[in-house]
C-alpha cells in the first residue's frame, strides 16, 4: 500500500481519512457534506468541498503529510455538473437525489427506453447523470465554453490536478456510457441532442494524475502526490470488502446498497422489468449488478423525529429490543406494519415521490413496537429486492453503519435464513480507495468482520410473520404515491 488521503463523498457527510503504507488508518475527520439550495433544488457548495480537504491535509502531523503519496477520491455515483478546462463551473455541482432534469426524460417512448438498458444497463430514471447533463446545457445556454460534465469526485481530482477525466464506474452511473465497448454512447446522447463532447476522457482508478502546484501549496502536500478518482462508493466498497463473485455486498449509509460482481451485463426482460442497475466494476475486471434501497441507515434519524426521542435513547432501544428478540420476548405480530418508503422506493418502482405507510396501529402500540416494526419493513424490503437478483448470496457481506444495529442485523440474518459477515471497520470504502490508489487488493479480514448467524427457531417465526402480513404488504406496495 501506499500512503493515502481519501475522501468519500457521501450524501449526508464526507469521510476523510489517512492511512499509513500498511494500511492502517492513522487520522479520520467527517464533515457534514456542504450543500447550498438553489431554485431547483440542492446543490453542493463547491468551497466548502474544497476546503474540508485542505483542512484535513493541514491537520495532519508533518511527518504524516510529508509521507501522502495518494489522494483518492470516491463519491456517491450520480452527482455532478459541467466544468470548464480552468475549473470553473458552468453549471451547479447538482447532487444524486436532485431530478431537476427529469422532463428531458419524459419524451422517451418505451423503444427508446429499452434501447437505453440494452445499451447503458441503466434504467430511464432521473437521479442519473444524463437528463442533469441535458438540463445543465441548457441553462448554460451561450455560457458553457470547453465545459464537461464531471462526477463530483471528478471534479474534486480536477481541482487538484488542473485534468479532467472520468472514471468508468462512475461513468456508468451517468445513463450515456456503452457498457459493451466501454466508450461514452452517441446513441443515448443524442436521445437528448447532447453531443459527445460533453464528456471527458476516461481513465481507470488506477490511472492518477498529479497534483497541481497550486493545491499542492494550498494543502502543504508534495506536488509529486497522485491523484486518484478511485470510483462509485458502492463499488469501492466492494474492493476494501474483497467481494468475490458470488458474494452479495450489502452497504449501509443513508441508503442501502446491494451488489453482486458479474462477468457480463445483465440485460435480459427481467432485469429491465426489476430495474437493477448495470455498472462497470472499478477495478476494471468486469462488470456489477447493483439496487439502491433510498431508505437504510436513514431510517434511524426518521424514527428520532416520528418519535420525538434523542439518539441515545434510539440506541438503547434497539439494544433492549434486540436483547428481547433474542430471548423470544417480542411478540412479532404487535408491531405495526412498516413500508418504508421513506426516502422513495427501491426496484422494481424506483419511484422517488413514494413515501412511507403505517398500517396496524393500535390503542396498546407502543414506541418499542414503532422501532421494531420499521426494521422489520426494512429487512422485508431487503429481502424483496434480493429477490429481483435471481441469486442465491454464497456470502452476505455488510459494510457501513448498519454493523452498529445488531437487531437489523439479526432480523435481516432471520429472515433470510443466511448468515451475515459484518465488518466492525468503519471505512471500508476509504479503505477500497486506498488499494485500487495503490495498486492493491482489499482483504475483507483486516475488516475485522464479525458472524451475525441464523437461529432455526427464530427463522421459522420470523418468516411465518412474513408470511402472514404478505397480502397488508403486497397491497401496501401497490398503493399509488
Amino acid at each position: 500500500m501506499l500512503p493515502t488521503i481519501t475522501v468519500d463523498v457521501g450524501t449526508t457527510s464526507i469521510k476523510l481519512c489517512f492511512f499509513d503504507a500498511e494500511g492502517r488508518l492513522l487520522e479520520s475527520a467527517r464533515v457534514p457534506t456542504p450543500t447550498l439550495e438553489d431554485t431547483w433544488g440542492e446543490v453542493y457548495d463547491v468551497d466548502a468541498l474544497i476546503e474540508a480537504v485542505v483542512t484535513f491535509a493541514g491537520d495532519l502531523s508533518d511527518p504524516q503529510r510529508t509521507s501522502v503519496a495518494r489522494v483518492a477520491v470516491t463519491a456517491v455515483g450520480e452527482s455532478g455538473g459541467l466544468v470548464r478546462s480552468d475549473g470553473t463551473l458552468a453549471s451547479p455541482l447538482i447532487l444524486w437525489h436532485d431530478h431537476r432534469g427529469a422532463s428531458y426524460l419524459d419524451s422517451l417512448d418505451e423503444s427508446a427506453r429499452a434501447r437505453i438498458y440494452e445499451v447503458t444497463g441503466l434504467p430511464v430514471n432521473a437521479n442519473y447523470g444524463l437528463s442533469k447533463i441535458a438540463w445543465a446545457v441548457d441553462q448554460a445556454a451561450g455560457d458553457l465554453g470547453d465545459a464537461q460534465w464531471l462526477n463530483v469526485a471528478e471534479y474534486l481530482a480536477a481541482r487538484m490536478t488542473g485534468q479532467r477525466w472520468a472514471e468508468p464506474s462512475l461513468a456508468s452511473r451517468t445513463m450515456a456510457l456503452d457498457l459493451g465497448s466501454g466508450s461514452w454512447s452517441e446513441d443515448v446522447l443524442g436521445k437528448l441532442g447532447l453531443q459527445k463532447s460533453i464528456l471527458p476522457e476516461l481513465r481507470p482508478a488506477s490511472a492518477g494524475s498529479v497534483m497541481n502546484p497550486t493545491f499542492a501549496a494550498a494543502s502543504g502536500l508534495s506536488p509529486d502526490v497522485f491523484v486518484h478518482v478511485a470510483g462509485h462508493d458502492h463499488m469501492v466498497g466492494a474492493v476494501g470488502a474483497e467481494l468475490l463473485p458470488g458474494e452479495l455486498l450489502n452497504s449501509t449509509g443513508t441508503t442501502e446498497g446491494l451488489l453482486f460482481l458479474r462477468d457480463l451485463p445483465s440485460l435480459d426482460d427481467h432485469f429491465a422489468a426489476s430495474k437493477l442497475a448495470n455498472g462497470i466494476s472499478c477495478t476494471g475486471e468486469g462488470f456489477t449488478l447493483f439496487a439502491s434501497i433510498p431508505t437504510g441507515g436513514s431510517a434511524f434519524a426518521t424514527l428520532q423525529t416520528m418519535l420525538d426521542l434523542d439518539a441515545e435513547t434510539i440506541t438503547e432501544r434497539i439494544a433492549g429490543l434486540h436483547a428481547r428478540y433474542l430471548a423470544g420476548d417480542v411478540d412479532l405480530d404487535a408491531a405495526p406494519l412498516f413500508l418504508p418508503q421513506f426516502r422513495g422506493s427501491p426496484p422494481p418502482t424506483k419511484d422517488a415521490s413514494a413515501r412511507g405507510i403505517i398500517v396496524g396501529l393500535s390503542p396498546t402500540t407502543t414506541s418499542d413496537d414503532i422501532i421494531l416494526g420499521c426494521f422489520l419493513g426494512m429487512v422485508l424490503q431487503f429481502r424483496d429486492v434480493l429477490e429481483l437478483f435471481r441469486a442465491a448470496p454464497t456470502r452476505i457481506k455488510v459494510i457501513g453503519p448498519a454493523s452498529q444495529n445488531l437487531l437489523w442485523l439479526q432480523l435481516k440474518a432471520d429472515l433470510l435464513g443466511t448468515p451475515l459477515s459484518v465488518s466492525t471497520f468503519p471505512e471500508v470504502v476509504s479503505r477500497g480507495a486506498q488499494s485500487l490508489a495503490s495498486g492493491a487488493d482489499g482483504s475483507w479480514l483486516s475488516c475485522d468482520p464479525f458472524d451475525v448467524t441464523d437461529e432455526q427457531q427464530r427463522s421459522l417465526r420470523i418468516q411465518g410473520w412474513a408470511d402472514r402480513v404478505r397480502e397488508r404488504w403486497d397491497y401496501l406496495k401497490g398503493l399509488p404515491s
